[in-house]
């Protein structure tokens, strides 16, 4: 009788095991540190676990399925540091999922890994969803961004970062947050936790690929003024499809807003491609815009020159 009670609680033990692994998880050998020591400001951490809420019914993206995060309450970053070369620079990534989920392997892993292969260190943020933006709907996101900025800079030195070449890297609704930190820097949406507040979260660069809020369509498409742009806004690099359903007027805005901020910007608008390509390629054009990136961040000397040289972006 006690074989088959110790297979039976052989079976109970390795479904509970089963119940209880994460829907995502780093890899091993990437170092992770929650944005809050104490909590995130104004929320207790859900009764319920994080899921993947994809479905078999969900679109693929070219050809391969993503993971969709949902029911996160407790945000963290994760830094990823490239393996063989390290230019200095550093970008905070901050997936889309319209502040319901995160494609956190299709626009935050995935992203990292092509990051490290230019040189660059990747800090993925996992930022509370659902229902934590967009700004001023809610500043759940927002805080969490302006929070994971702060920790990267008191960072700098252990993580061989240059202080003055941090930018920030969003789809969809993580661009409408890269933007919306572009914008709201100076001052924080929550009370000081520690001396990490009292360091600049304004990013030195921006990359905002297929944005969503940041045009009214309900008003003609009229910019977001939510989304102050202004001289001290960093340069930005925006890109979409024409046919994107989320409205290409939306990255047509924000460049003209910055434009006339007299911002350096660059936008790539391409006929085709839709919405939530991630970098993996496909037939499209579209799907080279990381190429795109790259030569705009020498441009920028984010990137060091084909002589080495590497000033401090401005």
């Amino acid at each position: 009788m006690r074989k088959p009670l110790l297979i039976l609680a052989t079976l109970v033990g390795c479904a509970t095991l089963f119940a209880q692994k994460p829907a995502w998880q780093p890899t091993p050998g990437h170092l992770t540190l929650p944005l809050w020591p104490n909590g995130a400001p104004g929320t207790s951490p859900n009764s319920v676990p994080e899921v993947d809420t994809t479905t078999a019914k969900d679109n693929l993206i070219a050809g391969k399925p993503l993971i969709r995060l949902g029911n996160v309450s407790t945000p963290t970053l994760t830094l990823y540091t490239p393996h063989y070369k390290n230019t200095g620079a550093a970008v905070v990534v901050f997936p889309g999922g319209g502040y319901r989920i995160l494609a956190i392997d299709l626009e935050g892993t995935e992203v990292c890994d092509w990051l490290n292969s230019a040189g660059i260190t990747c800090v993925l943020v996992k930022y509370r969803v659902p229902d934590s933006g967009p700004y001023p709907k809610s500043s759940a996101a927002l805080q969490d961004a302006q929070r994971a900025l702060g920790i990267v800079r008191s960072h700098v030195t252990e993580w061989h970062i240059d202080p003055h070449r941090i930018g920030v890297l969003g789809f969809s609704a993580g661009a409408h947050l890269a933007a919306a930190l572009s914008t709201h820097f100076d001052q924080r949406l929550y009370d000081k936790v520690d001396a990490v507040d009292g360091l600049s979260c304004r990013p030195d660069f921006a990359v905002i690929v297929y944005p969503g809020y940041l045009s009214l369509a309900e008003k003609n498409f009229a910019p977001n003024p939510d989304i102050p742009v202004a001289n001290q806004t960093p340069p930005s690099f925006i890109v979409q499809a024409e046919d994107d359903p989320v409205h290409v007027e939306n990255a047509v805005v924000y460049f003209l807003a910055l434009k006339n901020a007299k911002v350096p910007a660059e936008l790539h608008i391409y006929a085709e491609g839709r919405h939530g390509y991630g970098l993996r390629r496909t037939t499209l054009p579209v799907t080279t815009w990381p190429l795109s990136v790259e030569t705009w961040l020498h441009t920028l000397h984010i990137l060091p020159d084909s002589a080495g040289s590497n000033p401090p972006a401005k």
